[in-house]
């Protein structure tokens, strides 16, 4: 198989994989709604403004020992506000959700002064969590508990920050929700202390869950990426479940340990239970469908009187760090989606993660990563250039064939198959190791793709965000001509018109596919070119020099 072949089919596999890509986003992503009319904006006693819903209990999950009561309508009272060094809290005291989380060291777009939004108000992206049950004090008719705190604005000034909120139920429990930030963390610890004043048992179940307004997001036809739920448990490391999931079928899974998330292009949040009890994840399409939940209840506990008894949980919102998840949970990481070849993608983010370590400048640890990479493919790649070299050498007998046999391409088929086993030419030597080396240059893709360190990260000169596209266009230009030159330097494609029309085309369509994608991407492919073109010309050198060495 000649080496224009190879590239068409890689070609073609490459505009088939971005359409289904693109077709993902058009029939996976839920379609515009529009903020439910049930809720509504209130103005509290100090002149705060805040979105409310009427029913609240839509939100919440039932307890296993009995549904959630109708609610009274009540505002919320003032946000607390807790800063890190990482973090822009906001908890709201009226069930004591976080309703906002502002990450402080990523900039919303590129260059910009504003900080990125993970969690917000409206639309609704909040962390919601609880205690519901038959005396849980979130499952009763008045409503979520309303927290009392000793202060508005909580900062972080050492290495940890410890904001206590206090609740006292008409059914006697003293409820402490106590939340707990760290210095260099996007992960919150939030623990519930329960003690019972009462006479009589009391029985409680810890939930957490994240609810989303299901609005349009923007996504980039070229590099869609996955917006939508995800979970984790004992059988299954990692799964999505996205919104159109949810309408179709709720997710009900009983696990030892798990967590539940939300996730998108570079951001995650989610809600880690006790690993140690069999937990319960469950999902919910509320709002007429304008609103999606996912979330795990605990198991429920019975507190005896005078008894106190604790739940703990850890929330996170920030990027896909991959070592900061990993030391929450083993299988949270995974959220830095690499897709099925997630295994090769770690490895090499990782040697990326070291080489930039040391150089200090993530465009030059991908040309570096690059260079490694084809250096370890190197003897795949020999075997394949030599292939193609064996094959250009046959281009003048096959042009005689075909002169030979004009239009009967029978007779010319049969005359190219004993050609090529006459010369000992094997017409898919150069393209299985193509396809050997396929799954790392994939692999590599996907972590140029999904790693956040590299969103807005500079290269040099006019780049100067490796995530987005290059914005004079001249990476994409390069790599057309780099394509042009491999073209220029491999075996001609045979006499079809088509075909040679087609191959002639193909470094134009390359380019401007890569017009839109992220100057980091660009730079790799561009890259690996150029050492591909090296690669070919040394190896075509030394086989040009044996063949002569054979003839004197």
């Amino acid at each position: 198989m000649e080496s224009q072949r190879s590239f068409l089919v890689i070609g073609l596999a490459l505009v088939s994989f971005l359409l289904f890509q693109q077709w993902q986003v058009d029939y996976n992503t839920p379609a515009p709604q529009q903020v439910s009319a049930e809720n509504t904006q209130v103005v509290t006693d100090n002149g705060q403004s805040n979105v409310i819903v009427k029913n609240r209990s839509a939100d919440l999950p039932e307890s296993d020992a009995a549904p959630i009561a109708e609610v009274k309508k009540v505002a919320s009272s003032q946000l607390i506000k807790v800063t890190t060094d990482a973090l822009e809290i906001l908890i709201d005291p009226r069930g004591g959700d976080v309703v906002s989380a502002i990450l402080l060291e990523h900039d919303r777009t590129h260059l910009s002064e504003e900080k990125f939004v993970l969690l917000q108000q409206s639309p609704a992206y909040v962390a919601m969590s609880g205690l519901v049950g038959a005396q849980g004090p979130d499952g009763n008719s008045n409503g979520r508990p309303v927290y009392s705190v000793t202060q508005q604005d909580w900062t972080l000034e050492d290495n940890s920050l410890v904001v206590p909120l206090t609740f006292q139920s008409e059914q006697g429990l003293t409820v402490v929700k106590t939340f707990t930030f760290k210095r260099e963390k996007h992960s919150i610890d939030v623990a519930f202390k329960v003690t019972n004043n009462n006479a009589t048992a009391a029985t409680i179940q810890p939930f957490y869950q994240l609810k989303q307004d299901l609005v349009e997001h923007e996504s980039s036809m070229m590099m869609p990426t996955y917006r939508g739920g995800v979970y984790s448990t004992a059988d299954e490391a990692y799964d999505k479940y996205d919104f159109d999931d949810m309408a179709d079928e709720r997710l009900n899974k009983n696990t030892l340990g798990g967590w539940v998330g939300m996730i998108q292009h570079y951001f995650v949040s989610a809600w880690v239970p006790s690993q140690t009890e069999q937990n319960s994840i469950y999902s919910r399409v509320i709002n007429n469908g304008g609103a999606a939940i996912i979330g795990v209840k605990s198991p429920s506990v019975a507190v005896q009187p005078g008894q106190t008894v604790e739940v703990e949980s850890t929330l996170f919102a920030g990027p896909k760090n991959q070592e900061e998840l990993s030391q929450i949970h083993n299988t949270l990481d995974l959220t830095v989606d690499y897709g099925f070849l997630w295994f090769i993608s770690q490895i090499l983010f990782s040697g990326l993660a070291f080489i930039y370590g040391v150089v200090g400048n993530w465009g030059i640890a991908i040309i570096l990563i690059t260079i490694v990479v084809k250096m370890f493919l190197y003897p795949l790649t020999k075997k394949q250039y030599e292939s193609m070299a064996k094959m250009r050498a046959l281009q003048p007998k096959m042009e005689q064939l075909k002169q030979r046999f004009g239009d009967d391409r029978q007779k010319f088929g049969q005359a190219t198959m004993e050609l090529y086993k006459k010369e000992k030419v094997n017409p898919m030597g150069g393209c299985l190791p193509l396809l050997l080396q396929m799954p790392i240059l994939l692999a590599l893709y996907w972590v140029f793709l999904e790693s956040v360190e590299l969103r807005h990260a500079p290269f040099g000169l006019w780049i100067t965000d490796l995530s987005a596209k290059d914005p004079y266009f001249v990476l994409p230009i390069l790599f057309g001509a780099s394509m042009f030159l491999m073209q220029k330097l491999s075996p001609t494609p045979s006499a079809d018109p088509m075909q040679q029309k087609m191959m002639t085309w193909m470094p134009v369509l390359f380019s401007v596919f890569f017009l839109w994608f992220p100057s980091g991407l660009v730079l790799y492919w561009f890259v690996s070119n150029l050492i591909s073109i090296i690669q070919m010309l040394v190896i075509y050198k030394n086989i040009d020099k044996k063949a002569a060495a054979k003839k004197g």
